[in-house]
């Protein structure tokens, strides 16, 4: 009998303490959204819009039309340049080493910039033929006895299953899937020449995309969405032919970011930051990922899946993780991962 009563007890103060904690983030968040300070409020709604479950905390504090305003008050300006292929002129970076590893701290976020000199080095490791289940980036890394590697582009993420891409996948020059329909597609990889590809296609069918890929011979690339709106805050271009896009207030929210970039002389830039409380960090905007890649001396520059996608393996060891605590130690399920071999 008295240990009937002592574990009722124990779950009556279990539900107790989650009823608080219910009532606490619930008054927190209408505090941040209706309270005195609204670069907070902005913040939160930027953020959250681009979590992949969590967009609906937004509407339940706010109407539609307080979110739009957010959003187009705080967005990204339009960027309609393509890049240049002929400013970048890859150079014989064989007396540098292959990798450099180095960290960046901003106000809400850490990460590492991962330095490739030899693009060439660099492809795209994917599961196809594709499953239910996708791999962590350990195993896509080890499996293609390469030495680095960060995750790529979008995909179906329910559950962490991380079976199948979305858009257009491309691996040694072969289009592994081509999943349209998404709102503001781009194609983000490397021509055969190794030059950064940042390419718009959300106007594109299969046919003309299937001939883009063929005329610009693009041997490696992913996928990744433009989408700035109040259902959705995505964005890609970051730095076009040396030009840096415009924004409007904060531009984006803060969250865990993977970036990519190249410098002139084609060397390639590999960015991951954490964020979404891990190490007590928000996480990376759009402008961080601009200054940053502007310091690493980009030419171009491009925002990729993020979030808790977000993870570098490097050397045997992840140099940044993802932010969920499930998964601290690893990397979420992917169907494709940009690699580093020797």
């Amino acid at each position: 009998m008295k240990v009937v009563k002592l574990i009722g007890k124990s779950f009556s103060f279990i539900g107790i303490f989650l009823g608080i904690l219910i009532v606490t983030l619930f008054l927190t968040i209408f505090l941040i959204c209706h309270g005195p300070s609204t670069s907070a409020r902005n913040l939160f709604v930027t953020t959250i819009l681009e979590t992949g479950q969590l967009k609906f905390l937004a509407s339940l504090f706010l109407s539609d039309a307080e979110i739009s305003a957010i959003v187009s008050q705080n967005s990204l300006a339009t960027m309609q340049e393509e890049v240049d292929t002929d400013l970048i002129n890859v150079s014989d970076n064989t007396n540098k080493e292959l990798i450099e590893i180095h960290k960046v701290t901003g106000n809400n976020f850490e990460g590492t910039m991962m330095v490739i000199n030899d693009p060439a080095k660099i492809s795209l490791a994917t599961t196809y033929p594709w499953s239910e289940y996708g791999k962590e980036l350990d195993k896509l890394v080890n499996e293609n006895d390469a030495l680095a590697g960060i995750n790529g582009g979008l995909y179906y993420s329910d559950a962490n299953k991380g079976g199948r891409p979305l858009g257009v996948t491309v691996s040694k020059g072969q289009i592994q899937d081509m999943t349209l329909g998404i709102k503001g597609l781009h194609l983000i990889g490397f021509d055969e020449s190794n030059v950064l590809r940042i390419i718009d296609i959300s106007n594109m069918n299969k046919e003309e995309i299937t001939e883009l890929i063929a005329t610009e011979q693009i041997r490696d690339a992913v996928s990744f969405q433009e989408e700035m709106s109040d259902a959705n805050n995505h964005f890609v271009k970051l730095i076009i032919n040396g030009k840096i896009r415009e924004m409007n207030g904060l531009g984006s929210g803060a969250n865990p970011r993977t970036a990519i970039g190249q410098r002139e002389d084609g060397s390639v830039l590999f960015l991951v930051t954490d964020g979404r409380g891990k190490n007590g960090h928000l996480g990376a905007t759009a402008a961080d990922l601009i200054e940053i890649m502007s310091e690493y001396g980009a030419v171009n520059a491009a925002n990729i899946d993020g979030g808790s996608s977000s993870t570098m393996y490097y050397n045997g060891e992840y140099l940044m993780d993802s932010v969920t605590f499930y998964y601290s130690n690893s990397s979420w399920r992917l169907p494709t991962a940009f690699i580093v071999t020797e």
